[in-house]
């Protein structure tokens, strides 16, 4: 079976608060290591950047571009995310979505047409304007109908969808007219599939999941594969940007399908729970229920974690997905009735990995050491953590290294929800408690959280 995995959401070195390695060489150097085939380009709505991806793609595919230099053998697709914040129904609404179109061309009209309407698209990589989600919605499809718009990580509570501090209750009351051309949804860190199986909202509306990546690194945190419906066609074909569109649109006549998608923990992501940074409270639904939204400490509005959003707007009781397990031991989570909801799977990243088997930090020099050593030796990240064999990696590195990839693919670890802009923890092994001062370093001002975002 033919496999495209892809990763359409990420920020470039033009972003704030992004690394400045965030150029398209490395960006696809990283891919390559990652074991992604198709990644965002990001940010094409700021002019400095769309220079440089003009200077340094060539197009392979209808809507797919290359390195020229061929170095790395990861594609691009033009994506970037476009913050609006405006007033709709007497409220101030931030809503964060991306685009995706199939040529330089568009790009072009589309960012001649936001300068028209007054938007700086200079001052960051992901700009902010005063367009409604209608009135984006309606310009760039008068530029090129064949754009594609996901409203990215839809349960943030702060710039989203289905946020709680500035968003809304359905796609009809964001897109209006324009809500059936919206094909899919990103979940976000802080959602799976599962979560959103239960909202009647997205019930015919695919559901992709992206890492938002702000560094090299970060790349493929979450991942959507597609897969060819014939499953006996083994000749290589070219992935184009209209077989991602009908793939995206569950088109009977589609070339290509989700296969599944790859998702962080929710639990891990940064808003799963209710709660407040500041004075250390971390509701779960359930305590929110009972103990209601305001800070028993310092009685201002809670952030509310979307684990409790989804409650709120949920027409379905919790859907416990059905578990099965390939020949790798990797666990895939089944919708138990919906054939047609594609499964997914639940990963940790190779580097949170090999950091907890060494008791250190992700970004220390022996953890960056071995995570080389077992992509040079072994192959991809991806293949590493889905399939290649733990007797290979004990050789290559060590027990510890395989023995927790096996409990990752299994499903056995313990984790530690994030609430209010601080990431939860994971743990692989139980008696491990080293982590509590990385929960502590990781309460940053609200400013910085926000800035990721």
């Amino acid at each position: 079976m033919i496999k495209i995995v892809t990763d359409l959401h990420l920020h470039s070195k033009y972003s704030r608060a992004v690394s400045q390695q965030m150029e398209p060489k490395t960006m696809a150097l990283w891919a390559d290591k990652k074991g992604i085939d198709l990644i965002a380009t990001a940010d094409w709505t700021h002019p400095f950047w769309l220079k440089e991806l003009e200077s340094q793609l060539k197009e392979t595919a209808s809507g797919v571009f290359q390195l020229k230099d061929k170095s790395a053998k990861a594609k691009f697709v033009l994506s970037t995310e476009i913050s609006s914040i405006y007033s709709q129904d007497g409220q101030t609404r931030r809503i964060h979505n991306l685009v995706l179109v199939p040529s330089f061309k568009t790009a072009h009209k589309i960012n001649d047409q936001l300068k028209n309407k007054g938007c700086n698209l200079a001052s960051d990589g992901r700009p902010i304007i005063g367009l409604s989600s209608i009135e984006l919605a309606e310009l760039v499809w008068s530029k090129d109908q064949d754009s594609l718009i996901i409203p990215a990580h839809v349960w943030t509570p702060w710039f989203a969808l289905y946020g709680s501090k500035s968003g809304f209750d359905s796609l009809k009351r964001c897109f209006g007219q324009y809500s059936d051309n919206i094909y899919a949804i990103e979940t976000g860190l802080s959602s799976d599939p599962a979560m959103n199986w239960r909202i009647k909202d997205l019930e015919n509306k695919s559901i992709v999941s992206f890492s938002d990546s702000h560094s090299p690194p970060k790349l493929g945190r979450e991942l959507t594969i597609f897969s060819l419906k014939n499953k006996n066609q083994t000749k290589k074909t070219e992935f184009s940007f209209n077989d991602l569109t009908e793939a995206l649109k569950q088109s009977k006549d589609a070339n290509w399908q989700i296969a599944y998608t790859v998702e962080f923990y929710p639990e891990e992501g940064k808003y799963h729970y209710t709660g407040h940074r500041n004075c250390k409270v971390r509701f779960s639904p359930a305590e929110t229920r009972t103990k209601g939204t305001t800070c028993p400490v310092c009685g201002r509005s809670l952030t509310l974690g979307v684990m409790h959003r989804v409650e709120q707007l949920a027409n379905e009781p919790e859907i416990k997905p059905i578990k099965k397990q390939n020949q790798f031991g990797l666990t895939g989570y089944y919708h138990p009735t919906n054939e047609k909801r594609p499964p997914y799977v639940m990963l940790v990243p190779l580097m949170e990995i090999i950091a907890e088997s060494f008791s250190m930090g992700v970004s220390s020099q022996k953890v960056t050491n071995e995570y080389n050593n077992l992509t040079k030796n072994l192959g991809s990240e991806y293949d590493i953590l889905t399939q290649t064999k733990t007797k290979d990696i004990k050789q290559i590195s060590n027990e510890k290294i395989a023995e927790g990839i096996e409990k990752v693919r299994k499903g056995e670890i313990v984790v530690e929800p994030g609430f209010d802009g601080v990431f939860g923890i994971v743990k692989i092994w139980k008696k491990d408690e080293n982590k509590k001062e990385e929960l502590l370093q990781n309460h940053l001002s609200q400013e910085e959280q926000m800035s990721l975002f």
